[in-house]
């Protein structure tokens, strides 16, 4: 017996933008009848994969992509979605791609309406469809097929309700249900499709998946959630670095193997060489209980907060940071690692409970934050973080300023103080110099360097602060490894020399280990764990694919 011909095969995929090469050689297939989960950590290539294989116009505006596209057996290229529908393809992306104002019946129909003609209808028809313009929609009909789809699917989604007014999950059914409404589809790839839904919805739409699967779909299933690999998938492949380091039977591979594959890259044989964890191993041990650490007293503490940021929403995180030391914030992209300082610190509405040396924090009031002792310096440096007309002097200084009175020459006449120029431009060419800021001087502006050197000086006006606790967000994102050398180097010497404590919230695992004694991973809105920077890849990646850690009884 012969076995069967792939729906999709990916060969030897290559992409580049610019000099970054995401995708290094990639294959995959998928069979009819399948559900084939891909997963990986951020920036592994597995969104890039698929958008080449949907024909998504990123891909061509950028170059293109080498390798090779087998749509049953025949070599194909879709250079838009069109052309990938019409071969059978569909997809539901991360992000929506609804309509709010129509109904969840009209986007599921959306450019497929059925139409009806009365006398106009068969007259069109006689000419050849060239006054199809008098015809008119077919509403009950519409409604009726829209209403299959969903019910395919197994839930129960008012067709007629405007997408504006549904629930995030049922906006989630209503894009399955537009693709498997196309009669034409063999292969519906979704990525990331349980993110945005709730345990019962989750545990629905992997109910739907299988079913898809017995009906002859082919089903590829973007996640990084292995529990819900090992409860729906067939075979598995796992992408790191745009590479393939491992594929094969779900059935026939552990929980441990996939997560250990997932983070592999990150996690050699001693990768805390020259760390804060590694030199300061005495201080803060990891041990199998990370989180009660006796060494040193609780700094802040976080208890059930709740954060409404968009694509970041916090769920009932509970946190502790000990003083002095240097804790990781990590986790998937959406799973809400960024919103706990944007919470904090007023970015975005809050509830909870907070506490800074065993006295109550209010949770957005960030003026009252900064007066004892706290400082965020956010990922958005351009948008939150540095004024970019204003002067590189001003920057650096302006919260010192604000908060403390400092660099003015009249501190107590409030907004009559004039500005203490000199003092300002001693400072600015202190962090100049010790940054490696590359710029014509303190007068220089923000907005003419480079986003490098943009992050040096918003590290400089938090630093001016002299923080006793300082959260930073994305570090090192979109800048040289020189630079990103330096930072993460004055983060630590400015640990260990003035007893700073230091919250990076990073997407890089491996930068979070280099640096840090703790790192909390999040996932689902809340603290899955918190391990050790020396802890196995095996663990990293269960807290990543979303299994939460159990802490032993203390």
């Amino acid at each position: 017996m012969t076995s069967p011909l792939p729906v999709v095969e990916l060969r030897r995929i290559r992409k580049r933008f610019d000099q970054n090469e995401v995708l290094r050689g990639a294959s995959l297939s998928l069979f009819p009848g399948e559900i084939h989960a891909l997963i990986g950590e951020n920036g592994a290539g597995k969104s890039t994969l698929m958008n080449i294989l949907f024909g998504m116009p990123v891909i061509h505006r950028t170059g293109g992509y080498e390798g090779e596209i087998r749509i049953d057996g025949q070599p194909a290229e879709p250079r838009t979605p069109e052309q990938a529908r019409a071969l059978g393809l569909g997809m539901v992306h991360q992000e929506f791609q609804l309509i709010e104002g129509f109904t969840a019946a009209e986007n599921i129909k959306l450019n497929r309406e059925p139409l009806r003609g009365g006398l106009m209808g068969r007259l069109s028809s006689l000419c050849g469809g060239r006054l199809s313009r008098l015809e008119t929609l077919d509403r009950r009909r519409l409604r009726g097929e829209a209403r299959a789809a969903l019910t395919r699917l197994g839930v129960e989604v008012p067709e007629n309700r405007v997408i504006g007014e549904l629930p995030v999950g049922h906006r989630q059914f209503v894009e399955i249900a537009r693709e498997i409404d196309r009669r034409q589809v063999r292969a519906l790839i979704l990525d990331e499709p349980t993110a945005v839904l709730t345990e019962s919805a989750a545990e629905l739409l992997l109910r739907t998946l299988r079913a898809l699967a017995r009906s002859g779909a082919a089903v590829l299933l973007i996640t990084h959630r292995l529990e819900e690999v090992k409860a729906v998938a067939d075979r598995f492949t796992v992408l790191r670095d745009g590479e393939v380091v491992l594929s094969g039977s779900v059935a026939a591979t552990s929980l441990e193997t996939m997560a250990e594959a997932m983070c592999g890259r990150s996690l050699r044989a001693d990768p805390r060489s020259g760390s804060a964890a590694a030199e300061d191993g005495a201080a803060i041990q990891g041990g199998s209980n990370p989180s009660a650490q006796t060494g040193r007293p609780l700094l802040l503490k976080l208890e059930n907060l709740q954060v409404d940021m968009p694509g970041e929403a916090v769920r009932g995180a509970d946190l502790e940071v000990r003083a002095g030391e240097i804790l990781g914030i990590g986790g998937l992209a959406g799973q809400g690692k960024a919103g706990i300082a944007g919470g904090l610190f007023g970015l975005y509405p809050a509830r909870g409970r907070a506490w800074l040396e065993g006295a109550p924090l209010p949770l957005g009031r960030p003026r009252e934050a900064l007066r004892r002792g706290l400082a965020f310096l956010p990922e958005d440096r351009r948008g939150t973080g540095l004024w970019l007309e204003e002067t590189l002097a001003l920057n650096m200084a302006s919260s010192a300023m604000l908060v403390q009175g400092r660099f003015l020459r009249w501190p107590l006449l409030g907004p009559l103080s004039g500005l203490d120029r000199k003092a300002l431009s001693r400072h600015a060419r202190r962090w100049i110099e010790e940054l490696d800021i590359r710029c014509e001087g303190p007068q220089d502006r923000p907005i003419r360097l480079s986003g490098g050197n943009q992050q040096k000086v918003a590290l400089a006006r938090v630093l001016a602060l002299d923080p006793k606790l300082l959260f930073i967000a994305e570090p090192t994102r979109g800048i040289d490894i020189g630079a990103k050398e330096r930072i993460l180097r004055l983060l630590r010497d400015r640990n260990r020399e003035k007893g700073t404590t230091v919250v990076m919230v990073s997407s890089e695992l491996e930068e979070l280990r280099q640096l840090c004694h703790r790192i909390a991973i999040i996932s689902a809105g809340q603290v899955a764990g918190i391990l050790p920077a020396g802890a196995s890849p095996k663990e990293f990646g269960l807290l990543l694919g979303g299994k939460r850690r159990k802490e032993p009884d203390r």
